[in-house]
C-alpha cells in the first residue's frame, strides 16, 4: 500500500474523530463489529479527477462517510460539510431507530 495514501487516510480519520467528538470512527468495519453511537462509519469509494484543457491536474480519493446517531440533529451532520472543501451531501434516512446521513468527501 502506498504510505502516502495511508498517511492521508489516517489524517482524515483523526479529523473525523474531532468532528464527531469521540473515538467512534470506523474505517470499513466488518459486519460483526458492534458500533457505539454517535459514530462515523466510512469507506473508500471511487476516485475523482479534476481536469482542465484535457489535462488531469488533481486526483482525489473519494470516501463515503455515514454519520449514525440516535439524535436527528447530530452536530457532526452540520459541521462535516463546512469542514471539507470538497464535500457532497448525500441522503438522510432512518433505520432501526437510528439516523443515517451520507456524505462524499474528496480527500
Amino acid at each position: 500500500m502506498n504510505n502516502n495514501i495511508e498517511e492521508r487516510r489516517l489524517l482524515l480519520h483523526e479529523k473525523l474523530k474531532e468532528l464527531i467528538g469521540n473515538d467512534n470512527v470506523y474505517f470499513q468495519p466488518p459486519e460483526s463489529l458492534k458500533m457505539q453511537y454517535p459514530c462515523i462509519r466510512y469507506k473508500r469509494s471511487s476516485g475523482n479527477s479534476f481536469a482542465a484543457d484535457n489535462i488531469k491536474y488533481v486526483r482525489r480519493i473519494t470516501y463515503e462517510l455515514m454519520v449514525i446517531s440516535k439524535d436527528p440533529e447530530e452536530t457532526a451532520v452540520f459541521t462535516i460539510p463546512e469542514a471539507f472543501e470538497y464535500c457532497d451531501e448525500g441522503r438522510h434516512y432512518t433505520a432501526n431507530n437510528l439516523n443515517h446521513d451520507v456524505f462524499y468527501i474528496f480527500w
